[in-house]
């Protein structure tokens, strides 16, 4: 396949100028992958946008006791990579990405087409912004709901939400993270006897912020 046949068989692409299309040729590539392969790993960045031509992807994550949890599939004409944020030009990888089928791939300098195709438009810039925020909404739910034991779920919430949590009762805590009361008070209590957050009235004060991180990094953000 041609790469400016490549290009246009994209939804996203399919109407684009000839000029955007020379500018997109110039910052793309074709790749060929063999089945069984894996494209990457979660937690592993890229500075490419990755779009499947031909073939079919497996995207699931692996849980703390080594479970696979399958997501969905990839198919032809679909983009592959899952934004986390315009401000870097790495592409974070939310989840494991395995070919079925032989496949083919086209993939995308990101940082120029950042800059030849979306800093162009600052209403495009703040639609896309919405919806990496909406996608990453639903990555943390994912991960709390399929992938995250309960010290991850506290953990998770204590470093990215500290004050809901110190504002809310336990057992309103408890709900939102759906674990039991009494697990929550383990897990706090534990998180405690190690040092890595202090509980003062009531109220949690963190002393790790690495460490706390670091018990949900494994399972990806």
């Amino acid at each position: 396949m041609k790469l400016d046949e490549a290009i246009k068989s994209i939804n996203l692409f399919s109407h684009i100028s000839e000029e955007e299309l020379k500018v997109l040729k110039e910052i793309s590539h074709i790749s060929r992958y063999e089945k069984d392969s894996i494209l990457y790993y979660e937690a592993d960045t890229t500075d490419k946008l990755l779009f499947l031509l031909e073939g079919q992807i497996k995207v699931y994550k692996i849980d703390k006791y080594d479970n696979e949890i399958f997501l969905y599939y990839v198919y032809a004409n679909t983009m592959i990579s899952e934004l986390s944020s315009l401000e870097e030009n790495q592409v974070r990888c939310f989840s494991n990405a395995e070919f079925i089928k032989e496949s083919t791939l086209l993939s995308i300098d990101y940082k120029q087409f950042k800059e030849s195709f979306l800093y162009q438009n600052e209403l495009v810039m703040k639609f896309v912004e919405e919806l990496i925020y909406k996608n990453q909404q639903l990555q943390c739910i994912i991960n709390r709901e399929l992938v995250f034991d309960a010290t991850s779920k506290v953990a998770f919430m204590l470093i990215n939400d500290l004050d809901m949590f110190n504002d809310l009762k336990r057992t309103e805590v408890s709900l939102l993270l759906h674990i039991q009361p009494e697990t929550l008070s383990r897990v706090l209590k534990r998180l405690s006897r190690n040092g890595t957050i202090d509980i003062d009235k009531g109220k949690i004060i963190i002393n790790n912020y690495d460490e706390l991180k670091g018990i949900y990094m494994g399972v990806g953000i």
